[in-house]
């Protein structure tokens, strides 16, 4: 026996979850579709630092050297080929491979969408605030915690970091109402 028949047993007698085997006869979105999306957005953005780089002068300005967009506007250049590139690559790519299961994509959502609720209440709330409802949220939605942990959790962090970023490093954050009716 060799070492490499050991790793094929080992192999054979590892069982994945379907939810984490990409193989598995799960609906997906596949390899193909996400590089052509992502692709497609990175050819966006290149054709965008360009315009940007040549509306504040991409050229050479005689005695004065580059302008201000010259070297993005080169950058933008690489960027914007390479990108093509790989957007044709994909769309010659046959279409068998799974990039990611509807089941390992909603995991993916479940955590995206709570991150994102955070970011969009930073602002009206303040960090703290938000940060103490994203924990709280958090930990009941994904992590399923009990009720007495999500609640001292989500206030001792928060209380934690206002007083290391505040009082002791001086560094203000985002603030919102409650911190103002507190008088910070």
């Amino acid at each position: 026996m060799t070492a490499m028949d050991s790793n094929e047993d080992f192999d054979e007698a590892v069982v994945r979850p379907a939810e984490l085997d990409p193989e598995a006869d799960v609906p997906g979105i596949s390899r193909r579709t996400m590089e052509i999306c992502i692709s497609g957005v990175l050819v966006v953005l290149g054709a965008m630092v360009l315009v940007d780089s040549y509306g504040i002068g991409a050229g050479w300005s005689e005695g004065l050297g580059p302008e201000s967009g010259y070297f993005p506007s080169r950058v933008g250049w690489i960027f914007l080929a390479l990108s093509v590139l790989v957007l044709v690559q994909a769309i010659r790519r046959p279409s068998d491979e799974v990039f990611v299961t509807v089941p390992q994509l909603l995991q993916v959502v479940r955590v995206l969408v709570p991150l994102a609720v955070y970011v969009a209440l930073i602002a009206p709330l303040g960090i703290y605030v938000a940060s103490a409802l994203f924990i709280a949220g958090f930990m009941m939605i994904v992590g399923g915690s009990r009720w007495v942990t999500v609640l001292a959790t989500a206030i001792l962090l928060p209380l934690l970091a206002f007083w290391v970023f505040e009082l002791q490093f001086q560094v203000p954050l985002p603030k919102g109402p409650l911190e103002t009716a507190l008088g910070y």
